[in-house]
């Protein structure tokens, strides 16, 4: 995601905005490079994507050697570093721990300024550490939108307004739930939540956020978190939870994930804070981000919304992948059944045109919250069946059924300035190490 995006994103959050937009010349410090930490730890429907068999594993060394270059300055990157720390997890179906795995750099490494920690005062990346996930959560949110569509509570076809009434404005009594998931509602990217006293205030705000002008519903594939934001209410409203509480009760505790949940800090012990937690920004007004969304609207939202906001670790994850490569069951529980899990993994766009500016040669090819066959961060694991998601805070997720792989790469990119690196050629690059492997 570029500024642009991000700037859209924080639209209306003007001190924010304006620290975030001006960091391109920052000094950077004299050594990049980070030691190694030690691995270890922790259209027309398809079929129900089926576990293909494994293919050999490439060497956890193959990654940790890509993952340690961008540690450093690149030719892709050629200013600053891509991030201070990764952790990256390859699995193949039915198997609950890494094939491989590869460990790097450092969860913490800035302080608020941002200020290059002395090397004590630093926090190693561990295999089980904490991350924001950013936009993965809007795979969580749909898994929980879906589950609600096959108990009858919502349908996928009627329009939001029905569920929602303070969904108002032009033309958006036409928009359904399943333009909401697969981003063809024609809502804006981001939506203005600043100006309000209370978090019920800037909640009204999103609801009655305005298509983009001119926008058709369910004509052009245009990314919009809005549309996850209030996918993320109508799980609240046809539940009677907060999304966080369905979270916890329809997805996370019975898949056993204790480990994956929103607003951290609040529930996470001091020392797994002090040493696992990831940090992400040191030098926006918020000062350093740590155990903190870094979504400035999901924070404005209270740091619970549809669209980001949910940490984990690559571990747990992972879980969401394989949960949905074996057609919505996992570790002995069903959360989704297979038709469902089919029609979210079939392309809704089909023959849709796609505005990204950021990606002119992107095509609209998306499911019911996930990214289906995009080359720019799936490199050459990307075919008709694979599907994932990316995060803004330089997180991925990747399913190849083909080869029964789920990937995982979790890094700290906008750690201390998410300006500085663009996560997509790492993203490719560790893609391509797998892809090889088979």
């Amino acid at each position: 995601m570029s500024t642009s995006r991000r700037a859209l994103l924080g639209l209306g959050i003007a001190a924010t905005t304006a620290t975030l937009t001006g960091c391109r010349a920052e000094s950077a410090p004299a050594a990049w490079r980070t030691p190694v930490a030690a691995s270890g730890g922790q259209g027309a429907a398809a079929p129900a994507p089926r576990a293909a068999a494994p293919r050999p594993a490439p060497p956890s060394g193959q990654l940790t050697t890509v993952l340690t270059r961008s540690l450093s300055p690149t030719p892709e990157n050629p200013d600053h570093p891509t991030y201070a720390g990764a952790v990256a997890m390859a699995f193949t179906a039915g198997r609950p721990r890494p094939t491989t795995q590869a460990v790097v750099g450092e969860a913490l490494r800035y302080g608020a300024g941002p200020k290059l920690l002395p090397a004590a005062q630093r926090v190693k990346m561990r295999a089980d550490s904490i991350f924001d996930l950013a936009s993965i959560t809007k795979v969580y949110t749909a898994i929980l939108t879906l589950q609600q569509v096959e108990k009858g509570k919502l349908d996928l076809a009627a329009p939001v307004v029905r569920y929602l009434p303070e969904f108002t404005g032009t033309g958006k009594s036409k928009v359904t739930v399943a333009q909401l998931l697969a981003h063809t509602s024609g809502l804006p990217v981001g939506a203005k939540v600043t100006g309000y006293d209370t978090v019920a205030e800037r909640w009204r705000a999103v609801l009655a956020t305005p298509l983009v002008s001119g926008a058709v519903p369910g004509l052009v594939f245009r990314y919009s978190s809005v549309g996850l934001m209030v996918a993320g209410k109508l799980v609240e409203k046809v539940t009677g939870l907060r999304l966080d509480q369905a979270l916890k009760t329809h997805l996370t505790d019975p898949l056993g994930l204790r480990w994956t949940g929103f607003t951290p800090n609040t529930w996470l012990s001091a020392a797994d804070k002090a040493n696992r937690l990831v940090a992400t920004d040191a030098r926006s007004s918020r000062g350093l981000l740590r155990g903190v969304v870094h979504d400035d609207v999901a924070n404005h939202l209270g740091g619970i919304a549809g669209h980001a906001g949910v940490f984990s670790t690559a571990e747990e994850v992972a879980v969401i992948g394989q949960l949905l490569l074996h057609g919505g069951s996992w570790a002995g529980q069903r959360i989704l059944t297979e038709a469902t899990v089919r029609r979210m993994l079939t392309n809704a766009n089909a023959g849709l045109p796609a505005v990204d500016p950021e990606r002119p040669n992107r095509t609209s090819d998306h499911g019911l919250g996930v990214v289906l066959n995009q080359p720019w961060f799936m490199g050459r694991l990307a075919n008709p069946k694979t599907f994932g998601h990316t995060g803004f805070t330089g997180t991925s997720l990747l399913v190849d059924p083909t080869r029964a792989l789920v990937y995982v790469l979790l890094t700290n990119r906008a750690h201390p300035n998410w300006s500085w690196a663009d996560p997509d050629p790492v993203r490719v690059q560790t893609a391509n190490v797998l892809a090889g492997a088979g």
